[in-house]
């Protein structure tokens, strides 16, 4: 069992905010569009659409909101004009970023998050420039206050599932997984009862980056809020050890 987690502090996520649940439903709506879009609405043989609904659940988003969602985007499938782009580039003193969005027009995407690094002194990088210094791993958080697993057990059972880390955190329990055995854990884990925070395949930086100056931890704050703010921003991963 790992002492310090490799997982902390990768993701600036907006669900952590109560006010933006609204935003992150709108954002998951989008995930369901596409995936009906590229693989049907049938999850059992769209592997896509099951994971966005494990991370709308994961989200709390109810139920018929999520087969509303799925209905709209199988009725109407020639509406569903969202187009997945990811930008990278660098903040203050050298961190990486990463920005994923589902945009209907991709020049104003563009234009708003080379804005949001230039705000915060940052540049947008090169396809590539940055990404070589992540890892793509499924992460499972599991809060343990809703888990009424030992955590000697939940581990055994997240390894024996297919999982390559877990570690024990002040008020979680995270497992990694190779994103090929994502969906595989993440079913064995819930078959089981076993309440997931959230589940999702992401970026792990291999390094962290710490900032000391006063002015580098303004700014890198000001673009990751203001990617934040961004209705086209899916997800932002970086990093800076916070």
């Amino acid at each position: 069992m790992s002492g310090h987690s490799k997982f902390a502090n990768i993701k600036h996520k907006k669900e952590r905010n109560d006010a933006a649940k609204g935003k992150t439903f709108t954002m998951i709506g989008r995930e369901l569009a596409i995936a009906v879009k590229e693989g049907g609405p049938d999850p059992a043989n769209n592997s896509k659409l099951r994971d966005v609904i494990a991370k709308a659940k994961a989200n709390n988003m109810p139920n018929d909101t999520i087969e509303r969602g799925i209905k709209k985007a199988a009725g109407d499938a020639s509406s569903v004009n969202y187009e997945a782009v990811t930008y990278e580039g660098y903040g203050p003193g050298g961190t990486a970023i990463i920005v994923d969005a589902l945009t209907d027009n991709k020049n104003r995407t563009a234009a708003n998050v080379r804005n949001c690094f230039t705000k915060g002194y940052g540049s947008i990088g090169t396809q590539g420039c940055v990404s070589y210094m992540f890892d793509k791993k499924g992460q499972i958080i599991i809060d343990k206050e809703e888990c009424s697993m030992d955590a000697d057990d939940l581990m055994m059972a997240a390894l024996d599932a297919g999982a390559e880390d877990f570690a024990e955190e002040e008020d979680s329990y995270e497992v990694a997984t190779d994103p090929a055995d994502f969906e595989a854990v993440r079913d064995a884990l819930d078959a089981q009862g076993i309440v997931m925070t959230q589940a999702e395949v992401t970026m792990i930086p291999q390094t962290y980056v710490t900032l000391e100056a006063e002015a580098d931890l303004m700014n890198i704050q000001k673009i990751l809020d203001l990617l934040e703010e961004d209705d086209d921003v899916q997800a932002v991963y970086h990093n800076w050890d916070e």
